[in-house]
């Protein structure tokens, strides 16, 4: 059973006896009631409480009760409301009902009457809340955010909450631009996204391009837009990226792959903000924010020419670095309860759930594919798991696993560091060797079990040693 707080209710009526009485009747119950009886004293409740359910009179002092329903249904969708009156005609009804109202009660009414009306409000109320509760389990973004992206960001883990910070950070920046780098697979679009639905140019154009999927005679019309009869198919004037995206944000991502004639042109327009349709000569202003994203080392690409410093430096007024899955593993079981109960829904599983013996294979697993490769894997599970639970072989991984001869390199490794370490540090010592004792941070006994293992005279040779390690 899920444990929930007490449902909160307000009730709102100006006869001050009549809310004594409900709210006393609620008392030592589930519910946690709270009285008002004017509209104004009701808002106020509403502005510094975290009201449920509002149980609200028709018809109070200079103001109709139907307003405030209508108000109330705007500034807090998520709370219901229970109409009362004396008074009630079949018309208010019926309004109340297309306002938002949950329910309808008429004075006097008995106590079991607002009992009944309240237990199946109560039932929805807890319905909502527990999908409330399981939409934002470990999730770092709102619901309504997540509804803007289209996406969830899901993470428990130090690095992933830096990045969040960051992400934060750059939308209060709308103007800045912003570079995200990370492997294929951890989310750099999600991040791109956060950033520009929480800035100020929320409402307007956020375009997504793939700077390696276009081809490249069409890249610079693309970005620039083009004039009418410019050039072959050119049948109409059109507009480009930068164009589509003013007052917006344009998201390049894999910016690695750009061509090195339109990183020219790109760069121009990025310091300008002004652009030239192909075709044509006049000069187009646009307001735009670019966001750019890849998995590729840029200053690799700069130094086999591949791409241009000066791009860069203009793309990088702000930087996000997302780790690896396998670099903060802690956010691994979060992430596939989530995609296991979003796929759970969607083919009409329910209770479907993962074994610890998975979670614990999932953990000790590289990831190459980052967060994707998890969903794939939870999305497989869900379609071909015969039961409710899913095990180690429903996600078929190949753990990576030291070979022993890799472990006999390293094993060979730290000898010979040792053994050179011992010999240089006698060697530095004249071969005293309770000066190397206390240059080394041991014992005298010790360096001597250590010369006698490895063969080390006072002045031998011990490239012999060394290489039959």
């Amino acid at each position: 059973m899920v444990k929930t707080e007490k449902i909160k209710i307000l009730i709102v009526d100006d006869e001050k006896q009549f809310t004594e009485e409900l709210s006393g009747f609620f008392q030592g119950s589930d519910y946690e009631s709270f009285e008002a009886n004017t509209a104004e004293d009701g808002k106020k409740m509403l502005k510094s409480h975290e009201i449920d359910l509002l149980i609200l009179d028709v018809r109070l002092p200079g103001v109709n009760g139907l307003d405030i329903l209508k108000e109330v249904k705007i500034q807090y969708p998520a709370m219901e409301v229970i109409i009362i009156s004396a008074h009630g005609d079949m018309d208010t009804v019926i309004k109340a009902m297309r306002l938002g109202a949950f329910d309808y009660l008429r004075k006097p009414f008995r106590y079991i009457d607002i009992q009944i009306a309240i237990e199946r409000t109560q039932k929805y109320l807890l319905v909502q809340r527990r999908l409330k509760q399981m939409e934002e389990r470990n999730s770092l973004i709102s619901k309504n955010l997540e509804e803007k992206i289209d996406r969830q960001f899901i993470g428990v883990s130090p690095q992933i909450l830096e990045v969040f910070e960051q992400a934060t950070a750059a939308a209060n920046y709308p103007e800045a631009n912003v570079l995200i780098t990370g492997e294929s697979g951890t989310g750099k679009e999600n991040i791109a996204r956060i950033i520009h639905y929480s800035s100020i140019r929320e409402d307007r154009i956020f375009g997504a391009v793939n700077s390696s999927a276009i081809t490249e005679t069409l890249l610079e019309s693309e970005f620039f837009g083009h004039k009418k009869g410019s050039f072959t198919g050119a049948i109409a004037d059109k507009m480009g990226f930068f164009e589509v995206c003013n007052g917006g944000t344009l998201f390049l991502d894999e910016i690695a792959d750009m061509p090195l004639n339109l990183q020219a042109k790109i760069l121009r327009a990025c310091e300008e903000k002004v652009i030239t349709r192909v075709g044509d000569t006049t000069q187009i202003r646009t307001d735009f924010r670019i966001i750019s994203a890849t998995n590729h080392d840029l200053k690799k690409r700069i130094e086999k020419k591949k791409f241009r410093l000066d791009l860069l430096h203009r793309l990088n007024t702000l930087h996000i670095h997302i780790p690896a899955l396998r670099e903060r593993p802690e956010d691994i079981e979060p992430l596939l309860i989530h995609f296991v109960d979003l796929f759970a829904t969607r083919f009409n599983k329910p209770g479907l759930h993962v074994s610890r013996e998975a979670f614990e294979l999932l953990t000790n697993y590289d990831f190459p594919g980052n967060v994707r490769e998890l969903r794939n894997l939870a999305e497989r599970a869900s379609i071909l798991c015969k039961g409710n639970v899913l095990g180690i072989n429903d996600f078929p991984v190949e753990l990576q696993k030291a070979s022993s001869e890799t472990k006999e390199t390293e094993i060979v490794n730290l000898k010979t560091i040792e053994i050179n370490m011992i010999r240089k540090v006698l060697q530095s010592c004249k071969y005293n060797q309770q000066a190397a004792a206390d240059a080394l941070g041991i014992h005298r006994d010790a360096l001597s079990r250590k010369m006698k293992k490895y063969d080390i005279g006072g002045t031998g040779n011990i490239a012999k040693q060394v290489s039959s390690q």
